[in-house]
């Protein structure tokens, strides 16, 4: 068995395509992995081409990290399922000894199993053709520390390659042996301090977990912070070491592109007519001769119809070296762009984009090509202070863009891959999000992340990776990074990486929490020096008090403008509005959120142990404890009883879990439609969290299986464009239009309903709504203080022919008593598939319509598309746990990927007096 794994990759090396292409780029990954208390060769004897081992190594696939690669290889359960994770050892000694998790190592004789260095190897074949090329090793993440070796040299160590968020593209040309196989060690080193956790979430109802452990000293590194663990993420026990993101293999001539940067300029804003283009690049040349060529430009729309642009220039290359090129309009017309077609993001227009190559050619033969995508556009930000308080607005292409989104948080271990990040962006798009934030005690995220915000408009919002919790603001050291140098040149990595995404709004200094002044003064200063076109903020939170003679934002000097601080649990829906009224820290309000369960149909993959335990609040057992149901955290057992109080103790899981569903739809809704009631004094609200890092049951609106809850489809509707909704603070009801374009000739109609599907009120008004207004539709205090029990209003916009524009229910009771919501009769809807398409290469679109032909309200129904046995996730509906009026119906959409619908799927409705089918 050893020599058979030893021999996987030794018959069937990666072989570099023999194809005559001037420029290639391979993936490297198949790997074989090992620790090395297990191996006792060096990198040497290791990288060396025919040596044979005759140790058990791992086969893996790259990008992996260690715990990924033995939980694939069944070393040990899967850390995501139940509590698994408790049955592996922690990379903290004292945390195992504490937790007696020692007796879980695979390794004999290693208590510790992270504590020391992995190996990861792997064979590839280069052309003999190719003699005489130039060949770079890129690693595009690894995490802590590498050292690396290829046919028996070392090629970098682990002084040079440090720090999770940094690129190392490593020459190799004098390594690599055209015509045979080469061999690559490379030896990953763990963190230099693993951090100690905090007591695991055990207990259902038990204490506050302490994020990023007791002492913060995770932040000693320059890593996922978060991996230490938090109130929303257990421990990863081997802290994500290991190659995390892709290995390259690029073979080149000997002059490569390196550094390119596409600045777009609208210098006549708010007129968007006109646009200037600049390029800047680096020209490196790793012969000892100056080579003379030409760099050739090409610039195509991308995801639109267009002419393509294209530029040339004679360019000499200094001998070993690099030479800066910079172009623009003034030597280049044609990067003058009349009527150029914008990015814009999701709401406000459509988000175009173009593609550049960049090629370079000696003597017509090319030495270096390169491509990518960008957009024309330009962001901003000014302050404005209201009452004592400052606001931070931003703009994009001259408009002002109220923010909606959230905090997105990094894979518990790093196992999104591309089509992973494109589902869940696609549901962040479909929640008509805006913006989403990487947070700063995550990562600096993957090329496949940015990509997807750029194709489906959403603006980032990017933290580099420091927070008060281990930096100095509420515990851990302002001395820590250590490594200043480390976590400078992470941060210059990461700038020259991300800055020609046009999804990129604003940079800031970190989370809830400030850098010491060096540092922080490098990030602004790099931000400035290598970017230079969008702002750069403190940090993400109020909290951060940095002394009044440090800098403040970029360019204009001012304070961040942005707040944090919640509420993170369950407040009434008039609280909202209530903190919205009063501004302070809600003129923009970047982190708030509330717990939020998951649907039935997830719970059993969260929680497989679903036997309640009879000394806990119905249905919980501990296992909901380590998945974050937590007193302490999101103050499970405040959400818990609001439920209770609002809806009656529960009967059943499945009644438990729709009840929930209730609380999270009216609870999102409420956050949302607050800010919006106040469109152009605040200037955005963003969500503690959209997304999970592993199984969870609070602060999301999906689930880490990619299932919304009815909190994600209240927020997609109250974020909606053009929004009709009623105001918690005065039960005024209000258009919204967060839009740049007026809506002229539009009808409202309020209609009010008892609890047994009798209209008792109804008004209908022609409107003219204005573009990014809150216009007044009526007062209804009056009329709903008159009113005893439960009542539904329902609100709803129509255009000039008829056709809908928004649609909105609210279940209301005066000392918000909705027990008697049981009593209402079933009702059997009708269905009407109208539609089948294929509305991409990789997706299939269903159109229904639904209809109540009863005279009773169909309340909160949720249609579900099912595969066989299971639930299609992801399902992309344009709208869901809606109320229906009676004689009511709505058209509906369900977008599936192909692959995963197939076979025409089957619908079936739920909903809280919804007979199933």
């Amino acid at each position: 068995m050893k020599s058979t794994l030893t021999n996987w990759l030794l018959l069937f090396p990666f072989v570099v395509s023999a194809q005559s292409h001037p420029v290639k780029q391979v993936k490297l990954s198949r790997f074989l992995l090992q620790s090395s208390s297990v191996v006792s060769a060096t990198g040497a004897e290791l990288s060396s081409p025919g040596y044979i081992t005759t140790d058990y190594w791992f086969p893996v696939t790259v990008p992996s990290t260690v715990l990924t690669g033995l939980v694939q290889n069944k070393i040990y359960a899967d850390p995501y399922s139940g509590m698994n994770n408790m049955l592996i050892p922690d990379a903290s000694d004292s945390f195992n000894h504490q937790y007696h998790l020692e007796r879980y190592s695979y390794l004999p004789n290693e208590p510790n199993p992270w504590k020391k260095p992995y190996w990861y190897r792997s064979f590839f074949s280069v052309p003999a053709a190719d003699a005489g090329k130039r060949f770079q090793l890129i690693f595009k993440g690894i995490n802590y520390r590498a050292e690396v070796w290829l046919n028996g040299k070392r090629v970098a160590d682990s002084s040079e390659m440090v720090g999770m968020f940094a690129e190392y593209s490593l020459n190799v040309s004098k390594e690599i042996i055209p015509g045979k196989e080469n061999s690559l060690a490379v030896k990953i080193y763990p963190l230099d301090y693993p951090g100690l956790p905090s007591h695991p979430q055990l207990d259902a109802l038990g204490d506050f977990y302490d994020n990023g452990g007791p002492t913060g000293d995770i932040g000693k590194n320059v890593t996922m912070l978060s991996s230490v663990g938090w109130d929303w993420i257990p421990e990863v026990r081997d802290r994500n070491m290991g190659i995390w993101l892709p290995v390259y293999l690029r073979t080149t001539g000997s002059v490569i592109i390196t550094k390119p940067q596409v600045i777009t300029d609208l210098p006549n804003l708010p007129d968007t007519g006109f646009a200037k283009i600049r390029i800047n690049l680096t020209l490196n040349n790793g012969s000892v001769e100056k080579q003379t060529g030409t760099l050739s430009i090409s610039i195509t729309p991308d995801n639109f119809k267009g002419n393509t642009l294209n530029i040339s220039r004679v360019v000499a290359a200094n001998a070993t070296g690099d030479q800066l090129v910079q172009l623009d309009a003034r030597d280049h017309p044609a990067l003058a762009i009349q009527k150029p077609v914008l990015w814009w993001p999701n709401g406000y227009g459509q988000p175009n984009l173009y593609r550049i190559r960049i090629r370079f050619s000696v003597n017509g033969k090319i030495s270096d090509d390169t491509s990518f995508v960008f957009g024309i556009r330009a962001v901003s930000s000014k302050t404005e202070t209201v009452n004592g308080w400052v606001r931070r607005d931003f703009y994009v292409n001259g408009r002002r863009v109220h923010l909606v989104g959230g905090a997105w948080v990094p894979d518990m271990m790093l196992n999104r891959d591309s089509l992973r990040y494109d589902y869940e962006l696609r549901l962040c798009k479909n929640a008509n999000v805006n913006l989403v934030r990487i947070w700063g005690g995550g990562l600096g995220e993957t090329d496949d992340f940015y990509a997807g915000a750029d194709r489906y408009g959403l603006l980032v919002w990017q933290d580099f990776w420091i927070t008060g919790d281990t930096h100095g603001g509420f515990k851990g050291s302002a001395d820590w990074p250590l490594e200043s140098r480390v976590f400078l040149d992470n941060v210059e990595n990461t700038i020259y990486r991300i800055r020609n995404h046009p999804s990129l709004l604003v940079w800031t200094g970190g989370n809830e929490g400030h850098a010491r002044e060096e540092l922080y003064n490098g990030m602004r200063d790099g931000v400035a020096r290598l970017d230079g076109t969008r702002p750069f903020i403190p940090c993400s939170s109020g909290f951060s008090k940095a002394p009044a003679s440090w800098k403040g934002s970029w360019p204009d000097d001012k304070p961040a403008g942005v707040y944090s601080g919640g509420p993170y649990s369950w407040v009434g829906e008039q609280k909202y509005f209530s903190l919205v009224d009063n501004g302070k820290d809600w003129v923009f309000k970047d982190e708030t959120g509330l717990p939020s369960q998951p649907p039935y149909n997830s719970l059993v993959k969260i929680i497989p142990d679903l036997v309640p335990d009879s000394t806990l609040p119905y249905p919980l057992n501990n296992t909901w404890g380590y998945h974050d149901a937590c007193s302490g955290n999101g103050k499970y057992d405040v959400y818990y009883k609001a439920m209770v109080d609002r809806f009656g103790k529960p009967a059943s899981l499945k009644d438990f879990s729709i009840k929930m569903q209730l609380l999270n739809a009216s609870g999102y809704r409420a956050i949302f439609e607050a800010a919006a009631h106040k469109l152009n004094e605040t200037g955005g609200v963003m969500l503690w969290k959209l997304n999970a890092a592993f199984p969870s049951v609070i602060w999301q609106i999906y689930d880490w299986y990619l299932e919304p809850n009815a909190g994600y489809y209240f927020m997609q509707n109250a974020c909606e464009p053009v929004h009709v909704q009623m105001n918690y603070d005065d039960s005024s009801v209000v258009v919204v239009n967060r839009s740049f374009t007026a809506t002229p000739e539009i009808r409202c109609t309020v209609e009010l309903f008892t609890l047994d599907g009798k209209s008792v009120f109804k008004n209908t008004k022609n409107l003219h709504v204005g573009a990014t207004t809150v216009t007044s539709v009526l007062e209804l205090k009056e009329e709903l203080s008159s009113r005893q029990g439960i009542y539904f209003l329902v609100l709803n916009l129509t255009d000039n022919r008829g056709m809908p524009v928004s649609h909105n229910v609210y279940w209301l009771s005066g000392g918000n008593d909705f027990k008697s919501l049981r009593s209402m009769p079933t009702v059997t809807l009708q269905t009407k598939l109208t539609r089948t398409e294929t509305y991409a290469a990789d997706e299939n679109k269903w159109t229904y319509e639904i209809s109540n032909p009863s005279s009773n309200i169909a309340f909160f129904v949720n249609p579900q598309l099912w595969n066989e046995s299971e639930e299609i996730m992801p399902t992309f509906w344009s709208s869901n746990y809606f109320t229906l009026a009676p004689g009511e119906k709505i058209t509906v959409t369900a977008l599936c990927p192909r692959l995963l619908s197939a076979k025409k799927p089957l619908l079936k409705l739920e909903g809280w007096n919804i007979s199933a089918h």
